[in-house]
């Protein structure tokens, strides 16, 4: 098949601690070879367009750096306070200022003017998330008749929550410059099918075609997945083994239940701490019986809706601890940092009860990751959040309202005292689903697609 490009905000090809997308992209990679090519994370005084090009475990990178202006406006302001709240359902905390529209269109123009380079003409261009909707549109302006396909790793807003954007329609249509749109779930895919249906008079087909006026591009729903068999190895790895007899005894024989999310306020930390806070009070026979280990990293420390959850959720977990714990037991370990991912399958296979439950997600790994790593003969049990995209993945695990502090209680009171024989029926579906959809069936159905996208004709759009 044709070399991909993948085109991404960071570029995080190998370490120990990378994120879902990371893994998942670096293994389409590997796959099938190509550059992924987006922000170094770095800061520069000048923006250059100079190319960092390196080879990490097999995956050829290139990344540039960008001015203090384009991070503040570009990644803090529009990505990260702007499009990251309202995809989100959180409108309360989106912040409209029209620099931070001006940084985010600058910053695609100069992704686009620095990818042209590395962009053949039979690669298959596959532009990814919320970061970089228009660097299609600006990849187009500048000549590229190559197929390009953009995948959102998000929810997508309804209707009327999308239109508090002031730019939503120029941001929409900018997304018509792709062959192909992805995302996770059916429901997000609706969602951008109605916004486009009553704003800009598209229409779709039952084949998931889309047209709107002389365009016409492809919708799909194409959930990503990880790499289960890689995964499972992990555990069985020594590091993993080490971690998890670590962990166990650290437990002290008392059934540990495990959250791991960046720190952020669509993973429902502070709702899962309340719902955990509930179950000791409602089953005290279960006290000193059960620990919370919650491992949440920081991120985008400069957000100030980002500080705050921190504190809140050290004030809870305090006051939690304070009113529960005893001389010997706390009932949540609180973890502000991150761990390798062979260190991290260790963990999932000493937890007996995985708690997965965001307010919205457009998928979540780690609810796939918890299902890869544990023991086929004694497996734990996984509650996940009917919000969380893996949910329509994920039916056989115990499905919560992460909203409700009652079905987070009742959920890891019936968790707890599964039958070894249900866990077994449950892990068996799960991991089923978990390794037939992995990352390859991922990459493999979203390249065929763009490849039998046709070449594109391509008009002018209006920029935000």
């Amino acid at each position: 098949m044709s070399r991909l490009i993948v085109i991404s905000n960071r570029v995080s090809a190998g370490g120990g601690a990378q994120g879902g997308l990371a893994v998942a992209l670096s293994a389409a990679l590997r796959e099938h070879g190509g550059i992924w090519f987006g922000w170094s994370g770095n800061e520069t005084s000048e923006f250059t367009g100079h190319i960092n090009m390196e080879r990490i475990d097999g995956v050829t990178t290139a990344t540039v750096d960008l001015e203090e202006q384009d991070i503040e406006e570009y990644y803090d302001g529009y990505a990260n306070r702007t499009l990251w709240p309202l995809f989100h359902y959180r409108i309360d905390l989106a912040e409209y200022e029209r620099s931070f529209a001006d940084g985010y269109r600058r910053a695609n123009e100069r992704f686009a003017e620095t990818a042209l380079p590395l962009i053949e003409p039979d690669d298959l261009v596959w532009v990814q998330d919320y970061h970089m909707f228009p660097l299609g549109r600006e990849l187009r302006a500048r000549g590229v008749e190559n197929r390009i396909g953009f995948f959102l790793h998000i929810p997508w807003p309804p209707r009327r929550l999308l239109a508090t954007l002031p730019e939503a329609r120029a941001l929409t249509e900018s997304l018509l410059a792709y062959d192909l749109i992805g995302f996770h779930t059916d429901e997000w895919l609706q969602s951008f099918g109605d916004y486009v249906s009553h704003e800009l008079g598209g229409t779709i087909d039952d084949d998931g075609w889309l047209t709107v006026g002389e365009r016409r591009l492809r919708l799909i729903a194409c959930p990503v997945g990880i790499d289960a068999k890689e995964f499972a190895a992990l555990a069985a790895s020594e590091k993993a083994r080490e971690t998890f007899e670590r962990v166990r005894v650290s437990a002290v024989g008392r059934t540990l239940i495990v959250g791991v999310d960046r720190l952020d306020y669509s993973k429902g930390l502070e709702e899962r701490f309340l719902g955990y806070e509930r179950f000791l009070t409602e089953h005290p026979e279960e006290r000193k019986e059960v620990t919370l280990l919650q491992i949440a990293p920081p991120s985008r420390g400069t957000v100030d809706s980002y500080q705050r959850i921190r504190s809140n959720l050290e004030g809870l977990a305090g006051r939690i601890n304070g009113a529960h714990a005893g001389l010997d037991w706390v009932p949540i370990r609180y973890v502000n940092q991150g761990y390798t991912r062979d260190m991290l399958a260790g963990v999932y296979r000493a937890s007996k009860v995985g708690l997965v439950t965001p307010l919205r997600d457009g998928m979540n790994l780690v609810a796939k990751e918890y299902v890869a790593a544990q023991d086929p003969e004694d497996p734990g049990v996984l509650i996940l959040s009917r919000f969380a995209g893996a949910a329509e993945q994920m039916p056989e695990a115990l499905l919560v309202n992460p909203h409700s502090a009652e079905e987070i209680s009742d959920a890891l009171g019936r968790a707890i005292r599964m039958p070894r024989e249900e866990r077994i029926r449950r892990w068996r579906a799960l991991m089923n689903g978990v390794e037939e959809q992995d990352v390859m069936w991922w990459s493999k159905r979203f390249t065929d697609a763009l490849q039998d996208c046709q070449q594109p004709t391509c008009g002018t759009m209006e920029r935000i």
